[in-house]
């Protein structure tokens, strides 16, 4: 996407500003207080339109690119909200446009458009296998024209508040696969039927309020219909989905980079000690400058990735290093605003606390720093496998 188009997006960021004015501080600090969903949030989001940008206009979505869905939850970020609560419907979206059936999309994606229907939950991480995808255990086994599956997933964010999951479990078992990445299949599971039936749905209180949750899965029975693409090949179906998750995730973290620069310029600007701005000291105003330099770099680096991925080009090496460098500048940002407001930035008002744990996650989730590192090691530079 070029700075032309680029610049056609300012009426939809003015359309997030706007929205997300009427979601001050207050609104957050009692959701985070009280670890409830953002509901009005979501809805607000949903009835502007903008969780459908992704879904094509046939189905009632905008047919926009991932380039406006960064710019999207950048924006959210930069305003001081949390898009936790709806991304997963743009970066799971990738895989339903691009492998599920006709049929799946004429039913589902209207609905989604619409906000009749979320579609906020992903369900891939397990216990024991963790960023090791390949050696989940989770298994659905065909009975003629269903599936029944058995196993269990943990955090699974959303899973209490979407009405579909992609689910990502083996059809066949991994020692019986000539290699390791065969045998996994997607499926478009409608939770409203399962629960209940053989899915539980249990919370984890996390140090954040991601609304995440660990699922189990005892004889649940759907109908084959909710197979994406054809079984087994579901693990290359999800990595344009994990690449598409990185960007987005990279451009949330590039939001609450500028959120936290801005925040700390504004206080070093107001806040006087002995007798002159705190700004006005090189030891205060050099970090805020520092931050602002690696949250403007790391966006340059998530432009292209974005745009790699619009084009259909292989976007694994950009989207890995975008979302590394993104959540590590945004992790620095974090750190200069606690630091510059000194004792403030603990207290609960000024919301930087509860921004630095919210963004802290992204060291670890959807993948963490050293897997990065590893990827860039191993696919790019030729490196020998570590893992």
């Amino acid at each position: 996407m070029t700075d032309h188009d680029r610049d056609d997006l300012e009426p939809i960021l003015q359309t997030v500003r706007k929205l997300c004015a009427g979601f001050p501080g207050e609104y957050w600090r009692e959701r985070d207080r009280e670890r409830t969903y953002p509901t009005a949030f979501v809805q607000a989001l949903t009835e502007a339109g903008l969780l459908g940008v992704l879904i094509p206009e046939e189905y009632g979505g905008s047919g926009l690119g991932l380039t406006a869905a960064s710019a999207i939850l950048e924006e959210i970020h930069a305003s001081g909200c949390n898009a936790a609560a709806v991304h997963a419907q743009m970066y799971t979206m990738g895989t339903v446009l691009r492998h599920g059936s006709e049929a799946q999309k004429s039913q589902w994606l209207p609905k989604i458009a619409s906000g009749e229907i979320r579609l906020q939950a992903f369900g891939v991480t397990e216990p024991t296998a963790g960023t090791d995808t390949t050696s989940i255990t989770t298994q659905a086994v065909r009975q003629g024209d269903k599936y029944v599956i058995n196993g269990q997933k943990v955090w699974i964010s959303r899973a209490e508040h979407s009405d579909l999951m992609v689910l990502l479990a083996r059809t066949t078992p991994k020692d019986q696969v000539a290699r390791k990445a065969d045998g996994i299949s997607v499926f478009l599971l409608d939770m409203r039927e399962a629960v209940g039936k053989g899915l539980t749905i249990k919370p984890i209180r996390t140090m954040f309020n991601h609304a995440t949750t660990e699922l189990f899965f005892d004889n649940l029975e759907i109908p084959a219909s909710c197979l994406i693409g054809e079984e087994g090949k579901g693990f290359k179906y999800i990595l344009d989905g994990m690449n598409a998750e990185r960007i987005l995730i990279a451009s949330e973290c590039i939001g609450d980079g500028r959120w936290f620069v801005a925040k700390a310029a504004d206080y070093a600007k107001q806040r006087v000690v002995f007798g002159r701005p705190i700004g006005q000291n090189q030891g205060v105003q050099f970090p805020i400058a520092r931050a602002y330099a690696e949250v403007r770099a790391a966006k340059l680096m998530t432009r292209e990735a974005a745009a790699r991925y619009e084009a259909g080009k292989p976007a694994g090496e950009e989207a890995n290093m975008a979302k590394m460098l993104a959540s590590e500048a945004s992790w620095h940002a974090a750190d200069m605003c606690i630091q510059t407001h000194g004792g403030f930035g603990f207290a609960e008002e000024y919301d930087v606390e509860r921004k630095f744990r919210e963004t802290r996650l992204y060291q670890v989730a959807p993948i963490s720093t050293n897997l990065i590192l590893a990827y860039v090691a191993e696919h790019v530079l030729g490196l020998p496998r570590s893992y």
